[in-house]
């Protein structure tokens, strides 16, 4: 059952949306940007399974869900960052959700790392040794 299923905490691994790095300005809005996994650890990550979608609302107030779409990395090797896709700024006004899924030996880990409307602005930049580049860091 559901109930005798332990759920460990997630630990160093994270998300980050990055600017393209073949642009001059992080300021500018319409950047292409990159969303990356990162993997802090010592010890690499079996059968990664990632799933992004956005949601939220119109100013009108009507609903919006973009598309869900999967990606599945074999190994993440530690201390590195993977890109995982590419993110239209037209949808930073969304909560833009990131599901992680992975194997460590034979217990899964999951957790949601949920970039909250607005939060992938240049004002919230920092620097992410992994990719020694500035970007939106959710762990």
């Amino acid at each position: 059952m559901k109930k005798d299923i332990v759920f460990d905490p997630v630990e160093g691994v994270s998300i980050s949306v990055v600017p393209d790095d073949t642009t001059d300005s992080a300021a500018d809005s319409q950047l292409g940007w990159q969303v990356y996994l990162l993997n802090h650890n010592d010890f690499p990550l079996q059968n990664v399974i990632v799933s992004s979608n956005g949601y939220g609302t119109t100013a009108e107030g009507e609903a919006i869900r973009t598309s869900t779409l999967r990606h599945v990395l074999l190994e993440v090797e530690p201390r590195s960052a993977v890109p995982i896709e590419p993110i239209d700024p037209a949808l930073f006004h969304l909560n833009n959700q990131y599901w992680v899924s992975y194997y460590l030996g034979d217990k899964i880990f999951d957790k949601k790392f949920i970039f909250v409307p607005d939060s992938i602005v240049a004002d919230n930049l920092t620097h992410i040794a992994l990719l020694d580049r500035p970007g939106v860091l959710h762990s």
